[in-house]
């Protein structure tokens, strides 16, 4: 699934061609993609809009329009591109926005898993899916004594409570397991028995990783692309996610592979005590 730093890379790549189109129809070919409003209410608002800017919210893109905003979490295989209008699509895109100008953004999603809600602009952070989204972990806000503050009262392992969206909106299995090697936490450690020592540590290696993985385009670990149809680099510069059995690159030990939070888990034992 496409976390915080190739939510962001899209955005950005959207960004460059999307302002300023006009929609002249859109085209649903997948009806469970559409959460709210209704399909033919969706399609009969959005006719005549103009795309103004993205946004990106945790792991969810959104498109700002000249009267409302479309929220999308493009899940596990969703991807965005432009074309030129020729009506030729394949069986996984299922949704196709129309513009005036002969071109068309397609909405392809392999997994059917995506979605997207239509909210009157100014008013999307107030309904679902965004309501419940916590705090951004690039955001200057987020601290270490503020961590510790949202952290006090959780009694789950650190894992578990950095994949909780209502907490830190963006980050996913590979980025944590990532932020904690860097910062050299145990996976299964209580947050809670966490010091503000090493939630300092823990903030850091958030912040120089995720900005670190935002300028090499993110991580194509399976089938990931930007709007332009172009792969990450960030998973050439993994140290635990994906290394099973290979040599810890900080102390040789080999990267072990266990089951936290029910998730795939990739540490180093020496590096994370």
């Amino acid at each position: 699934m496409p976390e915080l730093p190739e939510v962001e890379n899209v955005k950005n790549t959207l960004n460059q061609f999307l302002p300023g189109k006009v929609i002249r129809d859109v085209k649903i070919y997948w009806d469970n993609i559409i959460k709210h409003p209704g399909t033919e209410e969706f399609v009969m608002k959005l006719k005549g809009q103009t795309f103004e800017k993205v946004y990106r919210r945790g792991k969810f893109l959104i498109f700002h329009l000249s009267e409302d905003s479309l929220v999308s979490h493009l899940r596990m295989e969703g991807k965005y591109g432009l074309f030129e209008t020729d009506g030729l699509t394949d069986k996984h895109t299922h949704v196709v926005f129309e513009f005036t100008d002969g071109t068309e953004l397609r909405y392809r999603d392999v997994r059917k898993f995506g979605t997207m809600h239509l909210y009157p602009k100014g008013t999307e952070e107030s309904h679902a899916p965004l309501k419940t989204l916590g705090i951004e972990p690039l955001s200057d806000s987020l601290t270490a004594a503020l961590m510790k503050k949202l952290f006090s009262n959780r009694k789950r392992n650190i894992k578990a409570v950095l994949l909780d969206q209502t907490l830190l909106a963006g980050l996913g299995n590979i980025y944590v397991d990532e932020v904690l090697f860097q910062a050299g936490i145990h996976p299964e450690t209580p947050a809670n028995e966490l010091s503000l020592h090493r939630l300092k540590k823990l903030k850091i290696a958030i912040t120089d990783i995720l900005s670190e993985s935002v300028k090499h385009g993110g991580s194509s670990i399976r089938s990931y692309t930007n709007a332009m149809g172009e792969t990450g680099g960030f998973q050439l510069r993994l140290f635990v996610y994906g290394r099973k059995n290979e040599a810890c690159r900080i102390c040789g030990t080999e990267i072990e592979r266990l089951v936290v939070a029910g998730r795939g888990t990739h540490i180093c034992r020496s590096c994370q005590r």
